[in-house]
């Protein structure tokens, strides 16, 4: 598909469902990774699948939170793998709540995971980046339509859709690009709630008639990662089946 040989990535809330089918497609087409999350344990179960001959497979527990975890984790890209290309945050939480019952400490974390997370990431990579690198958020179809008993999830991920637009200009004197994903359903841990709840009539509002899975979106992430995609920035790809068209 696309050629990523000699590229360094780093992939945030790595064990995830979207992030872990990325990591296996990005290791195949010749990265090398530096894996983040919160339990080392699972980053290791991760890094394990992805052994073997390549390029190397790093891992680093990161709370996207917490700046100085992801700018030691970016240092750890630079210093220990001789730089870096591609960024893709993929940290996410997306709990179930409606506004009325959502707590100011609920509110918080949600933000601060899925906004101030990506931008933790990108101040901290933009840097470093080298030239012809790419980076990819993962946004939602929620951050365009909104989310019933998700709020503040579709808040975050309509802000990240407007920093990224906002930070192609801080990138493109460097060649470096930015873009997102907008995933609509897919088939992870984090939507089995949906699915089981509401899955009948999502599936019959969409017009491909099925959820997506991780692999689709992880192709389109290496598409955008990629030289194929070479004068694409402030781009967002949706992947959802026709359930939502911008």
């Amino acid at each position: 598909m696309f050629d990523l040989t000699g590229k360094v990535a780093l992939l945030t809330g790595a064990t995830g469902g979207i992030p872990r089918a990325t990591a296996a497609l990005f290791r195949r087409l010749g990265a090398a990774l530096v894996l983040t999350d919160l339990d080392p344990a699972a980053l290791d179960d991760l890094a394990g699948t992805l052994s073997g001959a390549g390029p190397a497979v790093l891992t680093a527990r990161v709370d996207v939170t917490d700046r100085a975890e992801i700018d030691a984790a970016v240092a750890l890209a630079v210093k220990g793998l001789g730089g870096l290309d591609i960024l893709v945050t993929g940290a996410g939480l997306y709990v179930e709540q409606e506004v009325a019952s959502m707590s100011d400490a609920d509110w918080r974390r949600t933000i601060g995971v899925n906004l101030d997370g990506v931008f933790h990431a990108c101040r901290a990579a933009m840097p470093v980046l080298r030239q012809g690198g790419s980076i990819v958020n993962i946004a939602s179809m929620a951050g365009h339509r909104g989310s019933v008993r998700h709020a503040h999830y579709a808040a975050c991920k309509a802000a990240v859709l407007g920093f990224t637009r906002s930070i192609v200009h801080e990138l493109s004197p460097r060649g470096v690009r930015a873009n997102c994903v907008s995933p609509g359903i897919i088939a992870t841990p984090m939507t089995e709630a949906i699915m089981r709840d509401n899955g009948a009539a999502l599936i019959g509002a969409t017009p491909m008639r099925r959820f997506g899975t991780p692999e689709e979106v992880a192709s389109v992430i290496a598409f955008l990662a990629s030289d194929a995609a070479a004068f694409v920035t402030g781009e967002t790809i949706h992947i959802n089946g026709g359930l939502y068209m911008d």
